[in-house]
């Protein structure tokens, strides 16, 4: 796995540095919690799929408007977009997967990993204390974590599919604590 360089040290952290990592945290969480109910809103065909959908699609604007006070208006809609494109192909391949056409998936996961490039790209065009190698490999084992997330719960795999969850937990986490600590390094945030 990857080193989040910041959690796991033996530092005293401000009031402000710890407001910037919860603020991260939470919106990550969310980012996973939400597309988990649409996971499993969509697969089991529940009532809740459009209202879970917008919260879902919320997360985006959520994330650019922390973004904001650091990156400008132009940086944090360009990252908004970016992931909402992420939670657009998502959602289409889920339903692919539901419906068995593997074509549409193969093609659908393709264009999904081309996006976490483009957010791995623009993340280290932003702040050079983003490596995009870094982000990569994070945006890519949550690709994987999701994707296995919808496989479980298609094919059934609830005691595995529950379990998953705390991988994805663990691993949003890191991804959160790898943005606070860009921010916090790159805005020297006391």
């Amino acid at each position: 796995m990857y080193n989040s360089n910041y959690a796991n040290e033996n530092i005293c952290y401000t009031y402000n540095q710890i407001q910037l990592i919860n603020e991260f945290r939470k919106l990550w969480e969310q980012h996973i919690m939400w597309t988990r109910s649409f996971i499993i809103s969509l697969v089991n065909d529940l009532g809740d799929l459009d209202p879970v959908t917008t919260r879902l699609l919320r997360n985006p604007t959520d994330f650019a408007n922390s973004l904001r006070p650091f990156y400008g208006n132009e940086k944090a809609a360009k990252f908004e977009q970016l992931l909402k494109d992420h939670l657009l192909i998502a959602s289409q391949l889920v339903t692919a997967a539901k419906k068995g056409d593997t074509q549409a998936v193969d093609s659908l996961r393709k264009k999904w990993y081309e996006n976490a490039d483009q957010i791995a790209m623009f993340l280290a065009q932003i702040n050079p204390y983003w490596n995009q190698q870094t982000w990569q490999m994070m945006l890519y084992e949550h690709l994987k974590l999701v994707e296995n997330e919808a496989v479980t719960r298609i094919s059934g795999q609830y005691n595995e599919n529950v379990s998953l969850f705390d991988s994805m937990e663990k691993q949003a986490l890191a991804m959160a604590d790898q943005m606070s600590y860009g921010i916090i390094n790159q805005f020297y945030i006391q």
